[in-house]
């Protein structure tokens, strides 16, 4: 069942992730996850989804009703496609397509939850990596962050939330367009390392069609306590995968 450069990783809860040497997750991943907190009974939909780690969390967790999964990747999809099968897991579908060619493949205006962690570089910036997994899933050389936010507001249905994280240094183009495409950002949240580090992540959710003018920004996340160890916030993000840390 797995090739040579694929095991499993736990996430707890007796669910094991397929992951490989390309395509694997990092903590900005669990942390988008525990941002956007999905309900019971969500329909959701995410962008670029990898190996699968946000889908399998909210199965994890018993959350979410339907999930779908989307990638332009056929190896990853073949990766989470696999997990599924691993771990018994029903309503968790995967579509190997571009997301800017999902018109006829998934319904439109349908999703209560669409999350995304996108690359993180706009292209021709920064170095890039000779693998083009990698480079996909690094630098905006499939798709922009427009194209995201645009396909995003297509997706949601009135009242649906967008949540999806990023690099500080981007959260103005973020807001710019997500007014543009009618998704009101309505949740800030920054994440840090450590007290003596600026922050390294932005999270942020909008609503479909919300109302403007109030956005709540929450306290810093912090990675780190004092002493150098994950914060109490950190385990409780980890969760019941903390065991394996």
């Amino acid at each position: 069942m797995l090739n040579p450069n694929e095991h499993f990783e736990p996430l707890g809860n007796n669910i094991k992730i397929i992951v490989s040497d390309i395509h694997h997750f990092s903590t900005d991943t669990i942390i988008l996850n525990y941002f956007c907190n999905a309900k019971k009974n969500d329909k959701v939909i995410e962008l670029g989804t990898g190996c699968g780690t946000i889908p399998l969390l909210m199965k994890k967790d018993n959350k979410a009703n339907e999930i779908i999964a989307v990638d332009i990747q056929e190896d990853a999809c073949s990766l989470l496609e696999r997990s599924i099968k691993h771990n018994n897991l029903e309503n968790v579908t995967v579509i190997n397509s571009d997301l800017k060619d999902l018109k006829g493949k998934v319904p439109f205006g349908y999703f209560d939850l669409v999350v995304c962690n996108p690359p993180y570089k706009e292209n021709g910036t920064g170095l890039h990596n000779p693998h083009s997994g990698k480079k996909t899933a690094r630098h905006e050389v499939e798709c922009s962050l427009e194209d995201i936010v645009k396909v995003s507001s297509s997706l949601l249905n009135f009242g649906g939330r967008f949540c999806l994280c990023q690099r500080p240094e981007r959260l103005t183009d973020i807001l710019v367009l997500m007014r543009q495409y009618k998704i009101e950002p309505k949740r800030l949240r920054l994440v840090q390392q450590r007290l003596n580090k600026p922050p390294k992540l932005v999270l942020v959710e909008g609503r479909k069609g919300g109302k403007r003018g109030f956005m709540t920004t929450e306290e810093t996340l912090m990675i780190e306590n004092s002493q150098g160890e994950y914060s109490e916030e950190m385990l409780k993000v980890y969760g019941n995968y903390k065991e394996q840390l």
